[in-house]
């Protein structure tokens, strides 16, 4: 089985040394880009392909932040922002424009590490099906169950409901959940969610009642609505 791939982005020589002994011990194979013209000429290569991006931000020729934003309007690759600015601004803009997590320096190369090992490791820890009381999802062929009737949703109410599952119990704003369902990628408005939550609604039928609105803030699905009841 091959390695997985990650490109180091850092126009500082001795933090793409340190990084590239810590991938080797972890037994991923390390790129090195100077710059954010070379990291693309390297994403872009059709020779190169790579399963993770460490990213500086402050970068001669191009920023990371046009870099990010060039990674996504083609490729999904997992991207780790790098940086010495640690201000709430400019995290929320590297999440916003579709990084997957932020470290800001001086850091820690084992807690980077330990990010970076967790985000490579998510499908194999994501779990195959979601249950929550009536309903029952199968992720790997998209499909939804409600007391055994399959019903029919559209690719963002999936993963609407899946994401709701995930964090059930938890009072999630429409911001959040716009984030997480539409990728950070989607800077339309906000009512979009109680759209797709009307909608999901209407397909969940008797069991509508299981997401809540919570009053000033968003929506929750209610954990004292799990227990299943005999129909």
């Amino acid at each position: 089985m091959s390695k997985k791939r990650i490109l180091i982005v850092d126009d500082e020589f001795r933090i793409r040394k340190l990084l590239v002994e810590f991938i080797k011990r972890e037994d991923y194979e390390p790129f090195e880009a100077k710059d954010g013209e070379e990291a693309l000429d390297l994403l872009f290569d059709s020779n190169h392909k790579f399963d993770l991006i460490i990213l500086d931000v402050m970068m001669p020729k191009y920023d990371g932040w046009y870099v990010l934003e060039s990674i996504r309007e083609y490729m999904t690759t997992p991207v780790v922002m790098l940086t010495a600015r640690s201000d709430e601004y400019d995290q929320l803009k590297g999440f916003k424009l579709g990084a997957d997590d932020y470290v800001t320096k001086p850091f820690s190369p084992s807690v980077l590490m330990a990010r970076i090992n967790k985000i490579l490791n998510k499908d194999k820890e994501e779990a195959k099906e979601l249950r929550f009381g009536h309903i029952y999802m199968n992720l790997a062929s998209r499909q939804v169950y409600i007391d055994k009737q399959k019903i029919d949703l559209t690719p963002k109410e999936f993963e609407l409901l899946r994401y709701f599952i995930n964090n059930k119990g938890i009072a999630l704003s429409r911001d959040k959940i716009l984030n997480a369902v539409w990728n950070y990628d989607y800077f339309g408005d906000l009512r979009t969610v109680d759209t797709h939550i009307k909608q999901l609604r209407a397909k969940l039928g008797e069991y509508a009642y299981y997401i809540s609105t919570v009053r000033s803030v968003g929506y929750r699905l209610d954990v004292e609505n799990e227990i299943i009841t005999e129909k």
